[in-house]
C-alpha cells in the first residue's frame, strides 16, 4: 500500500520529473521542478493553492513516482518526451499534434531531386521550410521539376544510366533525361543551382526567361507551348506574391500569441523564413479556468518545439513567459546555435505580434460559434427529443438494426450515440446464432438478448473487481433505447428487458409508406415530430446510421465469403448459381418447392444443376 505522507519524506531536493497516478493507476499529471522535494509537498499542504484543477487532481493522487535528473534542463526534456507519450488528463494540452512538410534536395545524389519530406534529416540535403500547407508544398515541388526539367524517378545514377528506357517525363519534354547521359552532370547542376534561387525567394530569372520563352513561342505560331508558358509564369506571379518580406536581415524567426477565454485558447503561430512570411498555423489547447496566460505560453513552446524538427533563431513572444532562460538553452540544444525568446515593445515585431493576436481571437470566436451551432445539432436535439417524450437528462442513446440477403444469412448492429453524436467505439456487430430465414422480430430478440445478458454480467463482474463502468464495452446501459419501427419493434425490446428484469426507456422511429420517419412510437403512442427541427434530424441520422453500420458488417462478410448457405453444400452450385437462385427465389423453402423445370429456367442454371438443387433437398437432411 502506498503511503502519500510516508513517501513525501523520501524525496530528494534534486531537479527532477514527478508522475501522479489515480487508483486505477493511470498517469494524470507530469511536472518538472528544481527541488523534487519542495515541489511535490506543495500539492498536499492546505494551505497551498494550485487553483481547481490542481485540487481536483490531487484528490485523485493514489500514488506519485520521480525521475531524478542532472539538471533542470534535463528535467524539461524529459517532461516534455513524458507528457508527449502519455497525454495526462490535468496537464494542459495541444490538442493538435501536426507535422509540417519541407521541399527537400536531395544535393547528396549526382543527379539531385525535389522532394516532399516529413522530416528534416541530418543528410546532405537542403531543405526548405517548413510549410503549413501540404499541398502548396506539393504544387510547388511539381511546378519546379516543371520549369527546371528535374528528374523524378527513384534510378540510382550514374550507375544505373541507360540500363532502362527513358520515362514518359522525357518525351513530354519534363526530364532532360539524366538517366540516358542526355544531360551532363554539370549542365544538370546548373538546373539546381536555378532550382536552388527559385526556392531561396529569387523569382526575376525565371520569370523573365518564362516571358521571352512564352513571346517567342507565340511569334512561332506554336500556340501550345506559348499557353503552357504563359500558365508557368502566373504559377510563378502567385507564389512570389504570397512571399511577403517581413525583414530585412532575412532570419528565421515564429511569431507566437495567444486568445483565450474560460475553457479554451487558441495559440496563433506565424512563421518566417528567410525573411519571409511562408504561412500561419493555429493549435488549440486544452486549458483550465486557472491558467494563465504565461503558463498557456510556457506550455505551449514545450510541447510544439518537442515535436517540430525545425527550431528557429527567434521566437517572438506577446509577453514574458516562465522559465525563458532554461527554455533558451534547451531550443538552443535542440536547433544546434543560439536561440533567443523576446517580447517586442515597438517595430515591425510588435505589429506582427499584434496581427497574429487578431488573428488568434478571430478563430477562438470562430470556432465558439461553430460550437455554438455543434451543440444545437447535439445536445439541443436531444434535449428536443426529451421534450417529446417527456424525459430528463438523456445521454446515452442506442438503436439497432437487422440486415439480411432473403434471410440467407443475418447480422444485427448496435450503434451509441451520447450527447448527440456517434459514439463509434461502443459500436457492436452481431451475427446470428439461432435464427434462419427473414424474421427480424426473433432475430432482434436475439441480439437484444446477447446485448443486455452480457451486460448484466458485465456489471456483475466489475462489480467483484470494485471496477467502474468504464472498463467493461456492454456495462454502460443506454438511457433510452430507439428502435428502427413501431409497435412490432419496441414490443420485442420491452419482452427482452422484462426477461432481464431491466427497466429502460424504448422508443420506436416510426416511417411512412416512403420509408421516411415521420413519428416517435412511445408508450403506446405515437408522437408526430416537427420534420424541420434538429431533434428529427438526428433521429434521423440515427436511423441511417444503424442501417449503414448493419449493410457494411453484411457487406464484409460477404466480401470475405464468409456468408454460407445450404446452397453452398450443393454440388454444382458455384457463387453465381447461387446468387441467381437467391435472386429469383425469396427464401430457401420457395427453392425447395420448385420444380426441375422451374431451376432450370433460373439464369445460368442447366439440367445438370436444376437436377443437383431438387435432389439435394429431397435427400439430404437440411437445417432450416
Amino acid at each position: 500500500m502506498f503511503n502519500i505522507q510516508e513517501e513525501l519524506k523520501k524525496l530528494p531536493d534534486q531537479p527532477g520529473v514527478y508522475i501522479m497516478h489515480d487508483s486505477r493507476d493511470v498517469i494524470i499529471y507530469i511536472g518538472k521542478a528544481v527541488s523534487l522535494r519542495k515541489r511535490v509537498h506543495q500539492y498536499f499542504q492546505p494551505s497551498h493553492d494550485e487553483g481547481i484543477k490542481k485540487a481536483q487532481m490531487v484528490k485523485q493522487i493514489a500514488r506519485f513516482e520521480y525521475i531524478v535528473t542532472d539538471s533542470e534542463l534535463e528535467a524539461l526534456v524529459l517532461e516534455c518526451n513524458l507528457i508527449k507519450e502519455h497525454r495526462p488528463k490535468y496537464n494542459t494540452m495541444l490538442r493538435d499534434d501536426k507535422t509540417y512538410p519541407y521541399i527537400r534536395v536531395t544535393l547528396g545524389e549526382d543527379f539531385p531531386r525535389v522532394l516532399f519530406s516529413r522530416q528534416q534529416k541530418k543528410d546532405k540535403s537542403r531543405y526548405f521550410g517548413p510549410y503549413t500547407s501540404a499541398g502548396a508544398v506539393k504544387d510547388t515541388i511539381e511546378m519546379i521539376n516543371k520549369l527546371y526539367q528535374l528528374r523524378t524517378c527513384n534510378r540510382n545514377l550514374p550507375r544505373d544510366t541507360g540500363k532502362e528506357r527513358p520515362c514518359l517525363n522525357y518525351h513530354i519534354h519534363q526530364c532532360d533525361a539524366p538517366c540516358q547521359a542526355y544531360i551532363s552532370k554539370e549542365g544538370y547542376r546548373e538546373k539546381i543551382d536555378a532550382a536552388l534561387e527559385f526556392l531561396n525567394g529569387n523569382y526575376t530569372g525565371i520569370m523573365k526567361s518564362l516571358e521571352e520563352k512564352m513571346l517567342q513561342a507565340s511569334e512561332d505560331m506554336e500556340f501550345e507551348k506559348a499557353i503552357e508558358y504563359r500558365e508557368l509564369l502566373g504559377s510563378v506571379k502567385q507564389i512570389a506574391q504570397k512571399q511577403k518580406i517581413t525583414h530585412t536581415n532575412g532570419e528565421d524567426k515564429d511569431i507566437v500569441a495567444l486568445a483565450k477565454d474560460d475553457n479554451d485558447a487558441v495559440v496563433q503561430v506565424f512563421f518566417i523564413r528567410g525573411g519571409k512570411l511562408i504561412g500561419r498555423d493555429h493549435f488549440y489547447v486544452r486549458i483550465g479556468t486557472e491558467d494563465t496566460r504565461t503558463q498557456i505560453i510556457t506550455t505551449f513552446i514545450k510541447q510544439f518545439y518537442s515535436g517540430t524538427p525545425f527550431i528557429p533563431r527567434e521566437i517572438i513572444l506577446p509577453q514574458d513567459i516562465d522559465e525563458k532562460e532554461v527554455l533558451e538553452n534547451w531550443l538552443a540544444e535542440r536547433r544546434g546555435s543560439k536561440v533567443y525568446i523576446r517580447v517586442p515593445q515597438k517595430g515591425v515585431k510588435e505589429k506582427l505580434v499584434e496581427l497574429a493576436q487578431k488573428n488568434a481571437r478571430l478563430v477562438l470566436n470562430q470556432d465558439k460559434e461553430k460550437m455554438r451551432r455543434e451543440e444545437g445539432r447535439t445536445i439541443g436535439a436531444v434535449k428536443e427529443i426529451e421534450k417529446l417524450l417527456d424525459m430528463q437528462d438523456i445521454v446515452r442513446m442506442e438503436a439497432y438494426d437487422i440486415s439480411n440477403i432473403n434471410g440467407f444469412e443475418t447480422v444485427g448492429s448496435m450503434i451509441v450515440y451520447e450527447k448527440g453524436k456517434p459514439k463509434r467505439s461502443d459500436y457492436r456487430k452481431f451475427k446470428l446464432r439461432t435464427i434462419t430465414g427473414p424474421d427480424d422480430y426473433a432475430s432482434m430478440h436475439e441480439v437484444l438478448t446477447r446485448r443486455f445478458t452480457h451486460g448484466v454480467n458485465e456489471q456483475q463482474e466489475l462489480k467483484e473487481k470494485e471496477l467502474s463502468e468504464e472498463y467493461g464495452s456492454f456495462s454502460r446501459f443506454p438511457d433510452l433505447i430507439m428502435m428502427d419501427g413501431g409497435r412490432g419493434q419496441v414490443n420485442i425490446c420491452l419482452q427482452v428487458l422484462e426477461e432481464l428484469g431491466l427497466n429502460i426507456p424504448v422508443c420506436g422511429m416510426v416511417k411512412d409508406d416512403n420509408h421516411r420517419t415521420r413519428g416517435l412510437y412511445y408508450n403506446n403512442i405515437e408522437i408526430p415530430i416537427d420534420t424541420h427541427s434538429e431533434g428529427f434530424k438526428l433521429i434521423t441520422r440515427i436511423q441511417d446510421e444503424a442501417h449503414r453500420f448493419a449493410i457494411e458488417y453484411h457487406r464484409s462478410l460477404r466480401s470475405k465469403e464468409q456468408v454460407h448457405s445450404v446452397l453452398d453444400d450443393i454440388p454444382g452450385i458455384g457463387p453465381s448459381r447461387r446468387k441467381a437462385l437467391m435472386k429469383k427465389y425469396q427464401s430457401l423453402d420457395a427453392i425447395k418447392a420448385a420444380s426441375v423445370e422451374d431451376l432450370m429456367d433460373t439464369e445460368s442454371m442447366n439440367e445438370k444443376s436444376a437436377w443437383a438443387v431438387y435432389e439435394f433437398f429431397r435427400n439430404a437432411v437440411v437445417e432450416h
